[in-house]
């Protein structure tokens, strides 16, 4: 196995590159990259699916049992909320209780930071496929606790593989905080954006299964086949969008803005909603969830490497400790939208139900791509003012220094 040592380190812009510039990708991953990958898309696959199993059968069976759709909603936004906590910490002490765990840092560092990011969105997307339709087969088939032991069983032996697969990486702690990282405007407003597109994915948890059920009496088995539209499409979307993205920077913000748009206008046709006078059909339901999928898969992607970025712009040092709280900060602000997603969403179904809800949901994520867009006009704006002043005063230099230089050739 490679020593982590012989990991190629992050660049400085316009320094010594022999292959050609910092943000070159080599065309290989070494044998320990590949291993940190097998263990990133495990981890991903096993987490999602233990998450994702719940959709098709758990809402109905809490249904049954007396629970209202609040506490359903709180239920589900319980995993969010803690896995928010641990963000927290192990985001910001990373580097002081070891990094074995950060499998970004041997990727991350070459350059090819989106597509990594996309393919690892793969096995997350693989986990939201396996998890509903597995779970809801389980389900019908053996009863309700089987589903969860058996996953169980997966995730617990997922454990082994992992701790003889990942290497050690050491860092030195960083100087720069979560809370500066956060307090950047570019960086609170992509965090926005996260919370909002995670909370669009966390409201379907308590709410689609329930509306399916009741709308279209479909058994659990078939309701997990529904889930399949949403997740399947954003599982192929993402390795996609991240190439695209990567291959072409600048193209990452607009994909942001717009992905948040269609995301907008596929929850407000989910239901659909009452005033649009749409009648509610299967395969409506099902187009919808698979164009949410590639909406979110454009979302998504971009936004992790450009909170990268922009800290990188900002001062923050291009090493593990500063991937360790882009990072953390990911997974936070993800963390609280899939805590508020299911929360608010099972409270407005009980309330003013799912066509509703869900047009309400869509809100959220119009709210935070319009702020998005607006942002990125707005900086596109001060660049051009702020070119068009450099460009001015250079001729202005320019003017005051010629007659200097021709008074010689006049004499």
């Amino acid at each position: 196995m490679d020593a982590p040592g012989d990991l190629e380190g992050p660049r400085a812009p316009g320094g010594d590159d022999p292959a050609g510039g910092a943000g070159e990708t080599p065309r290989w991953l070494s044998r320990e990259q590949v291993f940190v990958l097998i263990s990133a898309a495990s981890l991903n696959l096993g987490s999602m699916m233990c998450y994702s199993i719940l959709g098709p059968f758990f809402p109905k069976e809490a249904e049954k049992k007396g629970t209202s759709n609040t506490i359903i909603g709180m239920i589900f936004g319980c995993f969010a909320l803690f896995e928010l906590l641990a963000c927290l910490v192990f985001g910001n002490y990373l580097v002081h209780i070891g990094a074995k765990f950060m499998f970004v840092a041997g990727m991350f560092v070459s350059g090819g930071v989106t597509i990594l990011f996309g393919s690892l969105e793969t096995f997350s997307g693989l986990g939201l496929i396996l998890g509903p339709p597995v779970g809801g087969f389980l389900y019908q088939s053996f009863g309700y606790e089987v589903p969860f032991i058996v996953l169980g069983c997966i995730v617990l032996l997922m454990v082994p593989l992992n701790m003889y697969i990942l290497p050690n990486y050491e860092s030195d702690p960083g100087e720069h905080s979560f809370w500066k990282l956060i307090a950047l405007p570019k960086v609170g407003l992509i965090a926005l954006v996260i919370n909002s597109l995670s909370s669009c994915f966390g409201f379907l948890d308590p709410t689609l299964s329930l509306f399916v059920l009741e709308k279209f009496n479909l058994p659990a088995g078939y309701v997990g086949l529904v889930f399949l539209g949403l997740a399947l499409s954003y599982a192929i979307s993402s390795p996609l969008f991240g190439l695209l993205s990567d291959k072409m920077p600048p193209l990452r913000k607009w994909l942001l803005v717009f992905g948040n748009l269609i995301t907008a206008g596929c929850y407000i046709l989910l239901g659909p909603v009452p005033v649009l006078h749409i009648k509610s059909q299967l395969w409506l339901l099902v187009l919808i969830l698979v164009v949410n999928g590639i909406s979110a898969g454009m979302s998504i992607i971009p936004t992790f490497p450009e909170i990268l970025s922009c800290a990188h712009e900002n001062g923050f040092e291009e090493e593990l400790s500063t991937l360790g709280l882009v990072s953390g900060l990911f997974s936070a602000m993800w963390s609280i939208g899939a805590f508020l997603g299911p929360t608010l969403g099972g409270f407005l179904y009980e309330k003013i139900g799912f066509e509703w809800a869900a047009a309400v949901q869509g809100l959220w994520a119009l709210i935070s791509g319009l702020a998005m867009g607006l942002f990125y006009l707005l900086e596109y704006s001060r660049r051009r003012r702020s070119n068009s002043q450099h460009i001015l005063s250079t001729e202005e230099e320019r003017t005051t220094l010629l007659p200097n230089e021709t008074l010689p050739n006049e004499t």
